[in-house]
């Protein structure tokens, strides 16, 4: 558990038709996150402060930093007064990956690319994902709704993204929470591996629109289908298809949009040859 809180109590006035008054809100908390692995910090990203182990352990892998949590011999948490860093000791073997993914970069919340070296990295190579994972429309069509019920840090603030996973014929059961919805993803991801669950038999369920980089994310961790309540980019249904990953926007009000590999999401009987 965090020791900072991720909520801060603040005092204004509010304009309104019918004149001004004193408030008093319930914001979310940001602050400096530096990635460190082997004494070298990759990245500083401004973070909720909270589930910044899964969050740190998310980055690493969705960065290919490493590829299973056994890599990492040590991780701290250690808090400064100017922000928090996150300390990795990785295995020898992942030197080669860290030096070639390298970052110096100060990342503002929601974003994914900022500070990289090269165009080539903006648009990396993915692997291709491949599940036997099938999930019914109704299960799709309710999954930001689902998703509603675990955004406890958004019911204070109105100021937060969530991901979410969901599973064939279970409901959203896990989230996490950020103010940039690229962290919330890595902190969702990062907590299936500290629970040794399987990302490929399951659902992310985001509430922002799909980027290119959510799409990078999910490929690096192994998940079939990306579901979100808003729009995708052109950038990332190219990947999404590339990538053999389902995509599934506008996901409200009991219907959704499929933009690539819709063959997951169905309510017809598997075709037996």
């Amino acid at each position: 558990m965090n020791a900072r809180a991720a909520t801060v109590s603040a005092s204004g006035r509010s304009h309104q038709s019918e004149g001004t008054l004193a408030i008093h809100r319930t914001l979310p908390e940001e602050v400096p996150v530096a990635l460190v692995f082997n004494g070298t910090t990759q990245a500083v990203m401004m973070a909720s402060p909270a589930d910044l182990a899964d969050f740190a352990l998310g980055f690493a892998l969705t960065e290919g930093i490493v590829t299973d949590p056994s890599q990492v011999d040590d991780f701290e948490i250690v808090e400064h007064a100017q922000g928090i860093e996150a300390r990795f000791l990785l295995e020898d073997g992942c030197a080669k990956a860290l030096s070639e993914r390298r970052r110096f970069m100060a990342g503002p919340v929601g974003c994914g690319l900022c500070g990289i070296d090269s165009l080539d990295q903006a648009v990396r190579h993915v692997p291709r994902v491949t599940s036997d994972l099938r999930l019914k429309v109704a299960e799709v069509a309710r999954a930001t709704d689902a998703l509603r019920r675990h955004q406890r840090l958004h019911d204070m603030t109105r100021a937060t993204h969530a991901a979410g996973f969901m599973t064939s014929g279970r409901s959203v059961f896990m989230a996490r929470e950020d103010v940039g919805r690229h962290n919330a993803l890595d902190k969702l991801i990062g907590a299936l591996a500290h629970e040794g669950l399987d990302a490929s038999q399951g659902a992310a369920v985001m509430t922002s629109r799909l980027s290119i980089e959510l799409v990078q994310k999910c490929a690096l961790a192994g998940i079939p289908v990306l579901v979100a309540v808003s729009a995708p980019t052109g950038a990332a249904v190219r990947l999404a298809q590339e990538a053999g990953i389902t995509l599934a926007a506008f996901a409200r009000s009991g219907g959704f949009d499929i933009y690539s590999h819709p063959h997951r999401i169905t309510d017809e009987a598997p075709h037996v040859a």
